[in-house]
């Protein structure tokens, strides 16, 4: 019943909070299943994606029906023992993703630059 009248009050939210929750620190041998028995408890889940490859694995994104059910499982996950890994639970945000994103590829132009014109970091 408190969730209720909290969701029906006028209680402003941080601007970073939202559905999409980002999860890092994962147990790499975690089955979506055992996600949803963990972050289930907090609300209803829309869909939960799990990093497979080299460079994701360890993370997932976890999407709520419900902002307020996220903001929820924020404040009782973080740090939350899976398999002796403490979990990193964030608010996921586009912005930073997508600096990470343009950096790699930055670094990989840069990259293929130093290779065509047959230079290197330690000829500079």
């Amino acid at each position: 019943m408190a969730m209720i009248s909290l969701r029906k009050g006028n209680t402003r939210l941080p601007p970073e909070v939202n559905r999409v929750l980002y999860v890092r620190n994962l147990p790499f041998n975690i089955s979506s299943e055992e996600m949803y028995d963990i972050f289930g408890k907090y609300g209803a889940i829309r869909h939960i994606r799990l990093g497979t490859n080299k460079d994701t694995r360890g993370t997932a994104f976890v999407v709520y029906e419900d902002i307020y059910d996220a903001k929820t499982a924020v404040d009782h996950l973080s740090g939350f023992n899976v398999a002796n890994r403490y979990l990193i639970v964030l608010y996921y945000q586009q912005a930073k993703m997508s600096k990470k994103q343009d950096t790699k590829k930055k670094e990989e132009e840069i990259m293929k630059m130093q290779e065509k014109y047959g230079l290197s970091s330690k000829d500079k």
